[in-house]
């Protein structure tokens, strides 16, 4: 019984930090429409608004919900135009309603892929990287790089055509360092030394 209790207030103190991310919230009013006395509302509010981009399962854990209470929020939520979701892979992720584009959410998508993140990181740091040089910075085979830069490219956010790069570098760095606290320790160090990486001088010619 005492461990139920103690699981039972780390769940409350969750729900109430991030609870206080949504009460700061525009949509606060929508968010706390639910005639239920839970906190669950505001909390997965306040966490989309710091972890954009999560897929349920995350949800569901990091605010240490049940499948059938997290469903049950966001599908609120959802009616209310509070958050909105979109299909990636075997994933449902979900957004805070209007605050990002089509390609914003399928950037973040990718970012919340721990390889795909590190093929963009790594590219944004060294640009002239090369195939082999991703894999050895992520300890993993060539094929692997390979095959999660085909997904990149496909959504447009690579080009395969002469090497590797981003194709929307600036775009991709914003999201990042902005949400970098949710990320991993790549994304962190990244926006450590994001303003020496965008301060480049324009091309005279262009």
């Amino acid at each position: 019984m005492a461990r139920d209790r103690s699981v039972d207030q780390s769940k409350r103190a969750t729900l109430r930090r991030f609870a206080a991310l949504g009460a700061a919230s525009p949509l606060v009013g929508f968010a706390s429409a639910d005639e239920s006395d839970s906190d669950a509302p505001e909390a997965l509010t306040g966490y989309l608004s710091t972890t954009p981009g999560a897929h349920f399962s995350k949800i569901r854990d990091d605010l240490q919900l049940g499948t059938g209470e997290t469903q049950h929020h966001l599908r609120q939520l959802e009616d209310d135009g509070v958050v909105e979701s979109r299909k990636d892979g075997d994933y449902r992720r979900y957004f805070p309603a209007d605050e990002f584009s089509e390609f914003e959410q399928v950037v973040l998508g990718h970012l919340r892929r721990e390889t795909q993140r590190g093929i963009l990181v790594a590219l944004l740091e060294d640009p002239g990287a090369s195939a082999g040089d991703i894999a050895a910075r992520l300890d993993v085979s060539r094929p692997t790089v390979s095959k999660h830069a085909a997904r990149l490219e496909e959504n447009g956010l690579l080009s395969r055509a002469d090497g590797y790069s981003v194709t929307e570098p600036e775009q991709v760095m914003v999201l990042l360092v902005r949400y970098a606290d949710s990320f991993g320790e790549d994304a962190a160090a990244l926006a450590s030394i994001a303003p020496a990486l965008l301060d480049y001088a324009p091309d005279a010619t262009s």
